[in-house]
């Protein structure tokens, strides 16, 4: 995804577009971000936020749904498990999560 403003060009790890519903946009179901080796935090959330918002302005694709994922084997900072617990779009995944051991 190109920022014009920040003159730089965005990649998520992960994308979830639905099927257009007759005349309407296709939505945007999610998008995320996995990390290896690390643990992840609310700056991570953030990016994917101005990402969201950047495809939001396109208008290609509906956003109003579009959950943020964070996928993370090293788990996540304190700030990110708040931003997870008060926010209805953001979802952290880890190990036992994607395994389905939780």
């Amino acid at each position: 995804m190109h920022d014009p403003r920040a003159r730089t060009g965005h990649e998520v790890d992960v994308a979830i577009i639905g099927i257009a519903d007759g005349s309407r946009k296709p939505p945007l179901l999610g998008i995320g971000e996995a990390r290896w080796n690390g643990t992840m935090g609310s700056a991570h959330i953030d990016r994917l936020r101005h990402i969201r918002d950047l495809i939001t302005r396109t208008g290609r694709y509906d956003t109003e749904r579009t959950h943020l994922f964070c996928f993370s084997d090293g788990g996540f900072n304190d700030k990110a498990r708040t931003e997870a617990d008060t926010s209805h779009d953001v979802r952290l995944i880890d190990l036992p999560t994607l395994y389905g051991q939780v």
